[in-house]
């Protein structure tokens, strides 16, 4: 027999007819090891392990309705194209229908889903200038069948000077949206769309397209101060031009539970807007923002690992309030009928 530790069997067959040995899971092994220990990565490895095991028991829902999720923050490096990429991964990997729009110039979200977006390949900007439909845009991740992507290019930059004297210039993606969604055979569980780290014309074109605003807030003060003129911008578009919008969610990101302040603000961000807040954080982790190097969310890169499992929480726990926000854009939607 081979030399393997007798730790690994259960004690259940000893006594029983049967020779055969029986292996413990992973769990129980987790369990009773650091059961009662004070080993920080001990007790991490567990909690992960039963987290997963949890997830695995979990099952998304289908929607009622077409969920339209513009995810958006002016100030960069907030975790937001990061969010977008991994929550429509998860969602993806629950079996259901998304397509993500990537209308941020850099294309870090065309990236970390494997979507070629060069100079000689169809993207959002062509879609926006009217060169070509959003039909022919739609590439499918590689990672995932019933994941579409819409990828972004650095031509994009450029577009809010080009069509700043249109007159439906806060529109063009939503007509092309609304088009391609009249005409698809595929009925999405999500429109996802990615911003621009800015406030301009391509932000307003999303904001005007969709029916809900995502915003991650990163877990330093820092994020806080510019959340104010994000708000106002909102309220702006609220007026004016998408009378159906709500703010639906907001995602605490790079949250690092050791550290009284990433609590601090955490608590300041909940006593504020509770009602939007997940109770899911996403953690600081090397992991995340690695995945993307290798053409990858972390959904896929790293299946097991912390950031992988809080993401999957989180598009679990925004999956379930659809419910409630489905019937809150219904009745705004009656009041300003």
């Amino acid at each position: 027999m081979s030399d393997v530790s007798r730790e690994t069997f259960s004690s259940k067959n000893e006594g029983s007819a049967s020779d055969e040995p029986v292996f413990e899971s992973a769990q129980d092994i987790l369990n009773r090891i650091f059961q009662g220990s004070n080993s920080g990565f001990g007790s991490e490895l567990a909690n992960e392990n039963a987290r997963l095991k949890k997830l695995k028991r979990s099952k998304f829902e289908y929607p009622k309705e077409t969920r339209y999720i513009a995810v958006s923050n002016q100030k960069g490096g907030v975790g937001k194209t990061t969010s977008a990429v991994n929550l429509a991964a998860a969602f993806a990997e629950g079996g259901l229908q998304v397509l993500i729009i990537d209308m941020d110039p850099q294309g870090n979200a065309s990236t970390a889903l494997g979507i070629p977006h060069g100079p000689e390949d169809v993207t959002v900007y062509d879609v926006i200038e009217g060169r070509y439909d959003m039909a022919d845009a739609v590439e499918v991740c590689p990672d995932f069948d019933s994941l579409d992507v819409v990828p972004s290019s650095i031509d994009l930059s450029g577009a809010e000077l080009e069509i700043v004297d249109m007159e439906n210039r806060t529109e063009l993606l939503k007509q092309q949206l609304q088009r391609y969604i009249s005409t698809s055979s595929k009925h999405y569980d999500y429109v996802i769309i990615d911003c621009a780290p800015s406030l301009g014309l391509l932000v307003l074109n999303a904001l005007c397209a969709v029916t809900e605003v995502l915003i991650p807030i990163q877990a330093e003060y820092y994020a806080l101060e510019g959340l104010g003129q994000l708000l106002h911008t909102i309220q702006l578009v609220q007026k004016s031009m998408n009378h159906s919008l709500v703010i639906s969610t907001m995602i605490v990101t790079m949250f690092d539970k050791r550290t009284l302040l990433s609590r601090e603000v955490y608590d300041e961000i909940k006593q504020h807007y509770k009602d939007i807040v997940l109770k899911t954080t996403i953690p600081r982790s090397v992991r995340i923002s690695e995945a993307p190097s290798f053409n990858q969310s972390v959904i896929t890169y790293d299946s097991r690992g912390n950031g992988a499992i809080a993401y999957r929480e989180a598009a679990l726990e925004i999956n379930r309030n659809s419910k409630k926000i489905l019937a809150l854009l219904h009745e705004k939607g009656h009041k300003n009928a």
